[in-house]
């Protein structure tokens, strides 16, 4: 440590090729500071760095005694992080081999879940809830949970009020267990997930211990439906949240599962294309189209255009591949 830190105040006047290399360290770490933002490694790191403060002030405050043992504590750093954070480091791993964890500008985003199957498991949960049957629901977003999936009971069947009404009711085969929610399909019912040891509060029983385990140190979300009270609740981070109405789910269903579909690199370069051969639609020569070569206005009507901007389209559209101006007339 004491040699990093000489490095780093004795570093001199700094290359282009120093410039860029603490460049890309930035961005790493700027970019893995957003991926465990607000989970449990979030905590961890916090930890760490008031550990690192005491170190340095220690040193600085000349107490030895104390300094030595957060000094020597240090060696165990790597190898207790490893171990605290295993479950983040799989995670990125993955993120790095699906390149998930760079920015979507050469991809475009993805629509993870349909404003339908909000509906749908929104419909579900309050027919549960209404009749007091006991649910619970995990819905899978980023960080993928196969070792959920690969327990319970393969259906991989388009997500409906009807279907999780089906699982949940009576006393069938897979209403023991949660069902697991991946985009728009139910992949798996019946799912066994692991139980958290922290504390809840008296009248939450396994069914909320299930739905906080499954998003401990994951980015999932559990929907629960208390057998006794009919309670809604959501858990999410390691935290439950209870007695939720229709609406409220809803709208939180939304903010954390439907992410806007951002364009592409290819379809922006696809339209300024589009755009710049319509303006030389419009303006490259004198000619006059032939009528017949015309389009209807009503086959390309749009209401955000005036009419006689509908007519130029039509006109323009209909000569596509040749060298004109076209007018309506």
């Amino acid at each position: 440590m004491e040699d990093f830190w000489y490095q780093i105040t004795h570093l001199g006047k700094p290359t282009a090729l120093q410039i860029i290399d603490l460049a890309v360290v930035a961005y790493l770490v700027y970019r893995l500071l957003l991926m465990v933002r607000g989970s449990r490694a979030w905590r961890i790191i916090g930890g760490i760095v008031i550990y690192l403060v005491l170190w340095f002030a220690s040193d600085l405050l000349g107490l030895r005694t104390i300094h030595f043992i957060l000094d020597r504590a240090l060696i165990l750093g790597p190898v207790a992080l490893v171990i605290l954070l295993l479950p983040e480091l799989r995670s990125a791993l993955e993120g790095f081999g699906k390149l998930g964890f760079w920015p979507e500008r050469l991809g475009g985003g993805e629509e993870h879940v349909g404003a339908k199957t909000v509906e749908e498991i929104v419909g579900a949960v309050a027919e549960l809830s209404a009749s007091a049957t006991g649910a619970l629901i995990v819905i899978e977003r980023s960080r993928k949970m196969p070792e959920v999936e690969r327990n319970g009971v393969q259906l991989n069947a388009e997500v409906t009020a009807a279907l999780l009404g089906s699982i949940f009711y009576g006393a069938g085969p897979l209403h023991d267990g949660a069902v697991m929610v991946r985009g728009n399909s139910v992949v798996a019912a019946a799912c066994q997930l692991p139980l958290t040891d922290g504390l809840l509060k008296p009248h939450m029983h396994m069914r909320h211990r299930a739905a906080v385990g499954a998003t401990d140190g994951t980015d999932a979300v559990s929907i629960v439906v208390s057998e006794e009270r009919g309670i809604v609740s959501v858990a999410l981070d390691g935290r439950i949240r209870e007695d939720l109405s229709p609406a409220k789910l809803r709208d939180l269903l939304n903010s954390l599962l439907r992410t806007e579909i951002k364009p592409s690199a290819l379809s922006r370069i696809s339209k300024r294309k589009v755009q710049e051969d319509g303006r030389l639609c419009l303006g490259s020569s004198s000619q006059r189209v032939p009528s017949r070569l015309k389009t209807s206005r009503s086959r390309i009507a749009n209401p955000r255009e005036h009419w006689w901007q509908r007519r130029e389209s039509a006109a323009c559209m209909s000569t596509r591949g040749f060298s004109c101006r076209a007018w309506a007339v």
